[in-house]
């Protein structure tokens, strides 16, 4: 299993008002929606390392110094690049567990999970109640997931199964979760607006 054992590669944005959750902006205005995505990175951080698996913070909207500063220097970080969110996530080396840091809920056993499915399936899928998906766990690369896909919208799961199927790729589904990111998602934390 160890030579199969993923890094997980947590994707996230510097939190900068105006620049990040800027559709929780509404309900929370520019400054309060970066304290909510500064606080859903530091939680995704520590859920992260309680999962015991290695890992590494891509980075972006600011210098990795600012990156260090703000979450300590013993977190490993990269620089996520140019290009749209399939090229940037297309850099991320297998095996891996891709992951955003907008899911609430999400425990380290679902990292774990994760992983651990990767010695039965070349892919795992964390599916996302919105139709996209929270993580996606690969043992060899998958460009082919990334490339021309039309990115924030409901039908991304779909088109992500759809294309494993037509190349004729194994995959196994992990516990659907919930992302925030809309004003009406808000109420299901309180305690993250609180």
């Amino acid at each position: 299993m160890d030579a199969l054992r993923p890094t997980v590669a947590l994707f996230a944005k510097y939190p900068r008002a105006g620049a990040v959750k800027t559709r929780l902006a509404p309900a929370l205005g520019e400054e309060g929606a970066a304290q909510l995505h500064r606080q859903l990175v530091e939680r995704t951080l520590a859920t992260v390392r309680a999962s015991g698996l290695d890992y590494v913070l891509y980075a972006s909207g600011a210098p990795l110094g600012d990156f260090a500063a703000w979450l300590g220097d013993d977190v490993p970080l990269a620089e996520q690049g140019e290009g749209d969110l399939g090229a940037r996530l297309a850099r991320v080396p297998a095996p891996a567990i891709l992951l955003g840091a907008d899911i609430p809920d999400l425990a380290a056993d679902h990292l774990r999970a994760g992983a651990e499915a990767l010695a039965q399936v070349p892919v795992a899928i964390g599916p996302a109640e919105d139709g996209g998906y929270y993580l996606l766990a690969f043992r060899e690369p998958v460009p082919f997931l990334f490339d021309g896909m039309e990115w924030g919208v409901s039908t991304v799961r779909a088109e992500t199964e759809r294309r494993l199927s037509e190349r004729g790729v194994e995959w196994r589904s992990l516990p659907m979760l919930s992302d925030c990111d809309r004003p009406e998602d808000l109420a299901r934390w309180p305690e993250l607006c609180a």
